[in-house]
């Protein structure tokens, strides 16, 4: 059947409920170039401001993960991944895929760049020498099936209409819609031919959606639509009101993904959010019986060395060094000037502003602030302060690593902004609010 594109956008802008054949000609259309950027425009607004039904956002999910490659797994387990909505210090993906892998699944997880003040897993990655983060579907199959996981950057021929569409509402003003960032997601999960996905939706002053409202509609959002779609998919709602582990940055989060794995540092926080996730995965593959035996699982993976040894595999498989993981200041950028960030005053870490210590991270030049932007992997934060934390008297805010003394001050300056310290033990915070399934 033939459709307009202007009748599909009107009908919508009206308050309609679309059939899941104009969705799917338009997303056609988008990846065709027959719906020009004016009308995916257009439609991105009529969906921001009318919204979508459940069964709307299921066929523009499907509709785009159908506009390119999706793959198919013969492997003797089950294909499983996770999935951040982003924030800072961040790097779970690192520690978790390799400690599934451990476990008997399999984690083909496809990740991103960084976005506006959060981190991108392929950023980080990218700070592996050698690495290659994108590779060819072929190298990304064999990894995948010998070592158990393979984490890389999105390719283009995943869900290529999601990568049309989000550029255009990038620069339209329509990102914060809980339909198409659901689709967004989703389209290019699905296309990954994942059996179960698991949703860390980040609330707080350091996330997209900052409040416990809005992130629990997007978490309600995405597992709804995913299990509609056929992808057996949980949510966990978890805390971003201050950094998730004590390092922002690029080499120096993969450093601090190496000591999590290698034994030489474990933070509670960090450590509590990948066991958490690593159990939801393993019960949706059904690789345990309950999440109280995913939990032990995951630990033993952890603590016994095992996740380590997957992690070094990949990274070897991968282009990048085989003794990564034993030393990585051999192999990882090292920025020029370290020095420590001191508070203006002696006390109690009452507050943390999130965002603005990932906004600092990126004024360094570890971010990008346009998408051509090259980004330097050496620079950041190392031993960032923690809410509750004394600081003063000998324990700086951070750590921070610049290519110059002039950016040093700038960046210590900016990090000092971002924290409120008193003379009181601060609110807390749950790690973990809600847990959502179908």
């Amino acid at each position: 059947m033939a459709f307009l594109p202007q009748e599909i956008i009107r009908k919508k802008r009206d308050g309609g409920r679309l059939e899941e054949a104009e969705i799917a000609f338009l997303i056609e259309g988008l990846t065709s170039g027959r719906v020009s950027e004016g009308q995916a425009a257009a439609f991105a607004m009529a969906v921001f401001f009318r919204g979508m039904e459940r069964d709307e956002r299921v066929a523009l999910t499907r509709a785009m993960m159908r506009s390119g490659t999706v793959l198919t797994w013969d492997l003797p387990g089950p294909v499983l991944d996770k999935h951040s909505t982003g924030g800072v210090g961040d790097t779970v993906s690192l520690a978790l895929a390799p400690a599934v892998a451990a476990c008997g699944g399999y984690v083909p997880m496809i990740s991103g760049r960084g976005l506006g003040h959060t981190g991108g897993t392929l950023d980080k990655l990218d700070a592996i020498p050698g690495y290659v983060s994108q590779p060819d579907a072929d190298l990304f199959r064999r990894v995948t099936g010998e070592v158990g996981c393979a984490v890389i950057g999105q390719t283009a021929d995943l869900a290529p209409a999601d990568k049309r569409l989000y550029a255009i509402r990038d620069v339209t003003a329509t990102v914060e819609s809980i339909p198409l960032i659901t689709a967004s997601i989703l389209s290019k999960k699905l296309a990954a031919g994942l059996e179960g996905l698991v949703m860390d939706v980040k609330a707080g002053n350091g996330a997209f959606m900052a409040s416990a409202e809005e992130a629990r509609a997007l978490a309600e959002s995405l597992v709804a639509v995913a299990n509609g779609a056929g992808l057996p998919t949980t949510a966990l709602i978890t805390d971003m009101n201050e950094p998730l582990a004590s390092a922002a940055g690029n080499a120096v989060e993969v450093a601090y993904a190496l000591d999590y794995l290698a034994g030489r540092r474990r933070e509670a926080r960090f450590h509590e959010i990948t066991v958490c996730l690593g159990a939801e995965m393993l019960v949706l593959g059904k690789l345990a019986a309950d999440l109280a035996e995913a939990r032990r699982r995951v630990e033993e993976a952890i603590a016994s060395g095992a996740a380590a040894e997957r992690f070094a595999r990949m990274v070897a498989a991968l282009g990048g060094p085989a003794d990564l993981v034993e030393r990585p200041e051999k192999h990882l950028s090292a920025a020029p000037v370290v020095r420590p960030v001191e508070a203006g005053t002696a006390g109690i870490v009452a507050a943390i502003d999130t965002r603005a210590v990932g906004l600092a991270v990126v004024a360094l030049g570890g971010g990008r602030t346009r998408p051509q932007d090259g980004i330097d992997h050496a620079v950041g934060f190392t031993a960032l302060a923690g809410l509750g934390q004394m600081v003063g008297q000998g324990r700086p805010l951070a750590l921070v690593h610049a290519r110059d003394e002039a950016q040093a001050e700038a960046a210590g300056e900016a990090l000092r902004r971002a924290y409120r310290v008193g003379t009181g033990a601060p609110p807390s915070h749950s790690l973990v609010s809600h847990r959502i399934a179908e």
